[in-house]
């Protein structure tokens, strides 16, 4: 097939690249195609004809977006507007990547498909008025929310902690009181593979199974790399930021079970897998 990746340069985007090799990708990226610019990106959408459309591209600096409110609208919610009516118009698939932040992580349970979205950031929120600008301008679009990411070359939570967990230093604090999916961009990349056949309509939760905490995962890549430098548990009250994380992003796959989707790996394995790359994302020998 004919595959149009927007945010093609970015993590998630460079494992597609990879994945999709049987297929002719056309990257959509910056500076060459800005999806805020309507007419820019239908000329590289008419131009290429693509088949399927995997939307990538989105502002995930989430702190930032509280400062950038209009910049984050502008990316998230005008760009997939952009995205949607081009797909549609060229007749592709729409794949469209959402995120966790769509809830505001109060529930204590896994967040299913038909869960009612409640955002609590600006990123949340812009990134829901994408999925409503995606499921208003384009019919045939599947929404995948995903939570937790990282990938080779990153950047991610994984690439944070192994940048500091080489320096020499006090002990790291790291949040234990959040709870969610880590899920490698080889993983979800093998589950929109199958949606891109497939082609589920809807919305899609797609993260690796099993859960943790941010200080858990941490452990987990400490314990992996070999790194000794002191981990230390705290509390999300101690480590304010500027938006506020949701105490659960679990993400339950209840969709991508009942249409008979593939497996996702077990977290642990998963990161296990990803040991095999270096820190700049390439196999080691």
């Amino acid at each position: 097939m004919k595959v149009l990746i927007t945010g093609g340069k970015g993590m998630l985007g460079r494992t597609l690249c990879r994945r999709l090799v049987a297929h002719e990708v056309l990257v959509a990226d910056l500076p060459e195609v800005d999806i805020t610019h309507l007419r820019q990106l239908e000329e590289a959408v008419r131009g290429f004809g693509p088949e399927v459309i995997i939307h990538c591209a989105a502002m995930t600096a989430v702190d930032a977006c509280e400062s950038q409110v209009e910049l984050a609208y502008k990316v998230n919610a005008l760009g997939s507007a952009n995205v949607a009516v081009s797909a549609f118009r060229a007749r592709a698939w729409l794949i469209a990547i959402s995120t966790d932040y769509v809830f505001d992580g109060r529930l204590d349970r896994p967040y299913h498909e038909w869960d009612v979205p409640l955002p609590a950031t600006v990123y949340g929120q812009s990134k829901l008025a994408g999925e409503r600008a995606v499921q208003m301008h384009c019919p045939e679009h599947t929404i995948v929310r995903t939570a937790w990411l990282y990938g080779p070359g990153g950047p991610s939570f994984l690439h944070t902690m192994l940048k500091l967990g080489h320096e020499e230093g006090p002990s790291l604090k790291v949040v234990n009181d959040q709870l969610g999916n880590p899920t490698s961009t080889d993983a979800l990349a093998g589950a929109l593979a199958w949606l891109m056949e497939q082609r589920v309509p809807g919305i899609v939760h797609a993260t690796c199974e099993g859960e943790a905490t941010w200080y858990e995962f941490a452990r987990e890549i400490f314990k992996l790399w070999g790194l000794r430098r002191p981990l230390e548990p705290c509390t999300t009250r101690e480590f304010p930021r500027p938006a506020p994380r949701p105490a659960n992003s679990r993400l339950e796959k209840r969709v991508l079970r009942l249409a008979g989707g593939p497996e996702m790996p077990e977290w642990r394995e998963a990161l296990s897998s990803f040991r095999k790359f270096n820190f700049d994302g390439e196999i080691k020998n």
